[in-house]
């Protein structure tokens, strides 16, 4: 395992652990140019990572592990944030907080007590996904370039994440229970 932690994608996951408090620190101290520089260049090491996975064929355990940690940490760090300097309100941030420990939780207890260890986002989370980073972007983007449009699609997107988070929390727990239903065994007549 602790070789694992030497490859070119986990050190650029482990890089962009790095990144998250200098962008909690840029957005605490408005620096919002700092902060959306630096989760852009976040964002070009996940991309970066999954790339370096698959070419140099280093896929890992830990990669499989750390990758979803990562970027976890960074959308909801960020969420919390700009929720507390008020550009994010509170209802989105309790809502995406309160999807991620509910699946947390469910998996957990799913991993302790059955055999199920297929816990892979569907669409539906990636979706989610995508619709909060381009939110948490936008909301620091707009804190640097004040045009109209950009206002209104930091709230449509806002709105996006608030409908996805619902919908993807909602199928997470319907295929979850799909799946213990189709390890069980069949009932005796």
């Amino acid at each position: 395992m602790s070789g694992q932690i030497w490859t070119a994608p986990n050190q650029l996951t482990l890089l962009r652990l790095i990144f998250i408090p200098f962008i909690i620190i840029s957005v605490l101290e408005s620096e919002y140019p700092w902060a959306v520089g630096l989760f852009v260049l976040a964002g070009i090491s996940d991309a970066l990572d999954g790339m370096l996975a698959r070419w140099l064929k280093q896929k890992t355990v830990l990669g499989q592990y750390l990758d979803p940690i990562a970027d976890k940490l960074l959308l909801s760090s960020l969420f919390l944030v700009l929720s507390f300097v008020k550009l994010i309100p509170w209802k989105f941030t309790i809502l995406v907080f309160s999807r991620d420990v509910l699946i947390l939780v469910i998996s957990a207890v799913l991993y302790a007590t059955t055999s199920l260890r297929d816990f892979r986002p569907s669409l539906w989370g990636k979706l989610n996904t995508l619709a909060q980073i381009a939110a948490v972007f936008l909301v620091m983007v707009a804190q640097i370039w004040a045009e109209p449009w950009v206002e209104i699609t930091r709230a449509g997107l806002l709105w996006a994440v608030f409908a996805l988070t619902i919908i993807s929390g909602v199928h997470y727990v319907i295929v979850t229970g799909q799946r213990l239903r189709g390890q069980a065994p069949p009932p005796e007549a």
